[in-house]
């Protein structure tokens, strides 16, 4: 049965646990423009990283990587502790990854329901099992607690911006999901809608899941995210607890790869070396 991940928060990744997922050293071309220089990523258990960079500094390509949609040139994603390859968007699903794109992928005509089964329908006896779609349906939006929307049946294109992007969430974790990756998932939303959000990536973070928000808002970002990860032109420039920056810092990693001319040192750690 597909269920929500009742995980205890920071049971994989936290604390010196090993990361739900990892990536490590990955690089990407795309003939000869290179997208992405060595990265390396954690995406822990039970928290919310927070994903951001300027226009043009690797987001994208990173995520359609984990994704499945692109295939690194170099480097290795680890997924559990174990090395994995994944080489389509299939291979992700099977492994609990799930990425919600800004375009959110929703059909106006169909209702909420069958958006949330669309191409992985139930049959009984040949014919669509309804019933049980709507149950289960049902079930992923209460266990979200996501209450704004009238009916399971309204067609999504009645829905509001913050329903919609609840909706698509759904969509993704109802699936077994270990980690959910979303992109950008408060742009063009109003205040109202953004909190809708907001408190819905902090209710997949106390199911367990590892989340990544992509976005440029570091107002969002600040408000959910337990750790910040920055790229900047390709290049993984900092990364660590949310409590190792502020939102200056974070401007200066995005726009020059460094804070205060300074490489980024965690809170804690000693200075000295390159």
């Amino acid at each position: 049965m597909t269920q929500v991940n009742e995980v205890p928060p920071g049971a994989s990744g936290g604390d010196g646990a090993e990361p739900l997922l990892k990536v490590r050293g990955i690089d990407k071309h795309f003939g000869p423009v290179q997208a992405l220089y060595g990265v390396n990523l954690e995406l822990p258990a039970g928290h919310v990283t927070g994903l951001c960079g300027d226009n043009g500094a690797g987001k994208s390509v990173l995520t359609r990587c984990i994704a499945g949609v692109h295939q690194p040139d170099h480097g290795q994603i680890y997924f559990d502790g174990r090395p994995v390859h994944i080489r389509n968007a299939r291979d992700a699903a099977a492994l609990g990854i799930e990425t919600v794109y800004q375009d959110l992928a929703l059909a106006d005509n169909l209702d909420i329901v069958q958006n949330m089964f669309l191409g992985r329908e139930r049959l009984r006896r040949g014919m669509l099992d309804e019933d049980s779609m709507e149950r289960e349906a049902a079930q992923t939006l209460s266990t979200l607690r996501v209450t704004t929307v009238r009916s399971i049946r309204q067609p999504v294109a009645s829905l509001s911006g913050g329903q919609r992007q609840a909706v698509a969430v759904a969509k993704a974790v109802m699936w077994n999901s270990k980690v959910v990756l979303l992109d950008e998932p408060t742009a063009a939303l109003g205040v109202v809608q953004t909190r809708i959000v907001l408190d819905l990536i902090e209710r997949l973070r106390d199911h367990g899941l590892a989340v990544m928000v992509i976005s440029h808002n570091l107002n969002d970002v600040f408000e959910v995210a337990d750790r910040i990860a920055v790229l900047h032109l390709g290049r993984m420039v900092a990364e660590g607890p949310a409590a190792d920056f502020d939102r200056q810092s974070v401007v200066e990693y995005m726009t020059t790869g460094s804070s205060g001319g300074r490489p980024f040192e965690p809170a804690g750690s000693v200075s000295g070396g390159g």
